[in-house]
Order: C-alpha cells, then structure tokens, then sequence
C-alpha cells in the first residue's frame, strides 16, 4: 500500500527545501524526493560553484594589474586549474551537504532518494516505492540544451555542469553563446590562462539588454583578449587531431575557428521529461515548461510547479520567491502572485551588471514617454580609486508620473547597487524620494541621486 502524505515536494533546488521545512514545520507530514545532489543547479552547477571560479579568476586578474597599484609580484602569474576546482568542490560540498543536513533535521519530512514519476494527481513512483500525497509540489529545475548540430556527437563537449570539472586549463576555449552563462565562463577561463572565442548567432551580446549595454559588454571582454563571432551560427563541428574545428556561417560567407574544448551554452530546457506529468494530466507549453497561474497552481488542483521548470524566472531569487508565494498563500493567510516581482537579474562578468524593470528597448515599446539618467564609471568617484572603470549607469523614469521604470548598473559593484533603485520601485514611489537620500561616500550608489538630478527626455 502506498504511504500517503500531506505534501510531496519534488526536487531539492531552492524552492523545494525551504517549502518543506515550512510544510514541516507546520505539523504536515512531508515527503521531500530528490535523484541528485540537494540544493539543485545553484548550489551545486550554477551560481555558487560558477562565482566560487569567478573569485578566483578575479584574483588572478587583479595579480597581474599589480603594478597598476604599486603592487610587484616577481614572476609570470600561473593557475593551477586543480586547486581552483578544490577549492570550488569544498565550498558546493559544504553547502550540499547542509541542505542535506537541514532536512534530514526538518520535523515531520521523510526523505527519498531516486528519481520520481507521477501517476495520478496525488500518486507517485520512487523507484520500486509508491507514494501518494494530497498536494504536490515540483521543484525539478532545468538543464543545458544541447543544440543539433551535425558532428556534435562525435566530441566531448562541455556543458556549464561539466566545465567546472576540469583540472587542467583548455588550450583555447571555443564557446557557443554569448549570453550569460557563456560571458562568465569566457571572461574566467581567459584570466586563468586560456585563449578563449565566442560564438554568437545574435548581432550582439547579451541581447536581452539594450544595444549601449551589449556593445560595453563586447568592449569588456574583447579588451581582455577575448575574440567574439556576431551573427555567426555554428553548421558543424569536426575533430581533427586533438583539435575542435566549428563551422560557422556569417554575415560575409563560411568560415571556421578551432579550438581545445567546446563548451554550449545556448540555453536552457525544463527538466520535465520522464516526470509522468501526462498521468498526472498536468500541462506543458511548446518548450516543455509546466504551465502555472500566477499563483503558481498549475491546471491539475493538487499539484504546483515551482523554480526554472514554470517557465517564471531561470533564477535562484525567482525560484526562492516562488516559495515564498507558496508558503504565504498555504501557511501564512496572504495573497501572493508572481505578477507581484519586478524582473531583476544579474551578469558576473567584471565589472558585474545589475538590472532591474524595464530596458529602455521595453520601455519605448510600452508606450512610456521616458526620462533618462545616464552616468559612466569613469566618473564615479568609487571606480576610480578601484581603478576599475568601465562600464555605465542609466536609470528610465516614466515622464508623467515621476516612477522608476528600470534602471542597469554595468560596473564595480553595480551588482550590489542596483538594489537601491529595486527598494524604490518595490515602495512605489516617485523617484524624488531616492534623488534626496543621503548615501554614504564613497561608493557606487551615492551617484545614483546625481544620476536622477540630470534626467533628460530620451
């Protein structure tokens, strides 16, 4: 007979844990099923291991600046690619672990370990155990996509989970996108040593931001020797030798560029594959992710998605706050909604960008007359005695009602700073208020009221 419970929490990312200790906590008798490691693509082959690398790469840089500060270190600056990976394996362990660790202790959780399959709206497979709960919770996350690309097969490719295993620097590093993932890693692996190339079938990088942004970006990583194809889609991929060899299609013909290592990273695709969700009755889009209103219920009354498998957010703070949607609708007596977030997010480049509401691109097509603030880090006092300079800050306010509609800090703790403009839109006020605060000197953010004291219409 199968086991029955409250609550059967699928998947042990970043929403899954801490809902089933609320559940737990609360007096429901929890069933938390996970077939891998806890804590799920950030904890364990997304942001902490891959930030864990960009430290170390970030020292390495700043060693061979030395000079810049009056700072000589004698000798070529070297990686040594095995200690870079243990020390990044001792900090995703620790934390594994103490997820692991902080379930195990959750009061009235029973863990499984394997994969889980729905059969119903309230059954479930572990292996050769059968489960039953009153309400699901899915928390599976996604992984890299793996593009159709004639020869790929034939190579060992790398994806973001697998390049973080290396022991041994790349020769030269050939990667396969331009957006996030793919800027990281470039920028990393050419600190530590490696040539590195791009390959990008957009007219430009990060093509999610606008096109000033995009073009600094090109600027930041070309001026550290890294080489980016625009426009170029990869047709094939050979191997000759111990070589790669890519071919590409460009705006100016056929071409090719080889290299040591591949890495993709073109995307990313739900983990929804093999869940049994058609069982279950529970409904996908186009791209295999679990459709959710905005409360996060999907079309099935028993069961909920949560984190990267909904489609809501491909981010740790997107997947964190949709647990605490579900704790606080279920357990607290509120009414929460996704609708509820502003979109912010993060690029750990160096210098790293912060960005939060609208581009301007989103903007203008919303039908905002806008007012524009826009500042370069060279005149920040901040990034000038870091002697870290590139970059910008721009902040779009709506021209009729004073409100911040977005705003994006490219540059030395612009990742850090750009929280500022996010405290103010969440408050909802004019963006006066923040043009009077008072911010400590020096930093980054005491230029953000100077930025809104000289709005422009755009």
């Amino acid at each position: 007979m199968a086991e029955h419970y409250d609550a059967a929490v699928i998947g042990a990312g970043q929403a899954g844990p801490p809902l089933a200790n609320r559940l737990g906590l609360a007096g429901k008798k929890v069933a938390m099923i996970e077939r891998g490691r806890f804590g799920g693509t950030c904890v364990n082959t997304g942001c902490m291991p891959s930030k864990t690398m960009v430290a170390s790469a970030y020292v390495a840089h700043l060693a061979a600046r030395a000079a810049d500060y009056g700072v000589m270190i004698g000798g070529r600056i070297t990686t040594d690619m095995a200690r870079v990976k243990a020390r990044k394996d001792k900090v995703v362990n620790n934390a594994s672990h103490n997820v692991e660790e902080w379930l195990k202790n959750t009061p009235n959780c029973t863990i499984y370990r394997g994969s889980a399959r729905l059969t119903s709206p309230q059954g479930i497979e572990v292996g050769s155990q059968s489960l039953s709960a009153d309400q699901i919770f899915l928390d599976v996350g996604a992984s890299a996509i793996v593009p159709k690309i004639p020869g790929l097969e034939k190579i060992d490719f790398l994806t973001n989970d697998t390049i973080m295993d290396l022991d041994a620097l790349p020769r030269h590093l050939l990667i396969l996108g331009g957006s996030a993932i793919g800027l990281e890693f470039a920028q990393m692996f050419r600190r530590f040593g490696a040539e590195v190339t791009i390959i990008e079938a957009a007219p430009r990088l990060f093509s999610q931001e606008d096109e000033d942004i995009s073009a600094a970006i090109k600027e930041i990583v070309e001026a550290e020797g890294i080489r980016v194809h625009l426009e170029a889609k990869c047709t094939g991929v050979a191997k000759r030798g111990e070589t790669i060899v890519a071919q590409l299609e460009t705006k100016t013909g056929p071409g090719e560029v080889s290299g040591s290592h591949m890495l993709l990273a073109v995307g990313r695709k739900p983990n929804t594959d093999g869940l049994g969700l058609e069982a279950a009755g529970v409904a996908r889009d186009t791209k295999g992710y679990i459709k959710v209103d905005d409360f996060l219920r999907t079309n099935v009354a028993s069961i909920y998605a949560l984190g990267e498998c909904n489609g809501h957010g491909p981010f740790t703070h997107t997947a964190y706050n949709d647990f605490e949607i579900m704790a606080a609708n279920l357990l607290d007596g509120e009414t929460r909604r996704i609708s509820d977030r502003i979109v912010t997010y993060g690029l750990f480049i160096d210098p790293p960008l912060g960005r939060v509401g609208m581009t301007e691109a989103e903007a203008r097509a919303a039908g905002h007359k806008i007012l524009s603030g826009k500042r370069p880090m060279s005149r920040v006092g901040r990034a000038i005695e870091k002697g870290e300079t590139q970059g910008f800050m721009k902040v779009l306010v709506d021209a009729g009602t004073d409100k911040i509609l977005g705003a994006v800090i490219l540059g030395t703790g612009g990742d850090e700073a750009i929280h500022c403009v996010t405290a103010m839109m969440y408050a909802n006020q004019p963006y006066s208020v923040l043009k009077r605060a008072v911010q400590i000197h020096p930093t980054v953010s005491e230029l953000i009221p100077t930025v809104l004291g000289d709005l422009k219409p755009l």
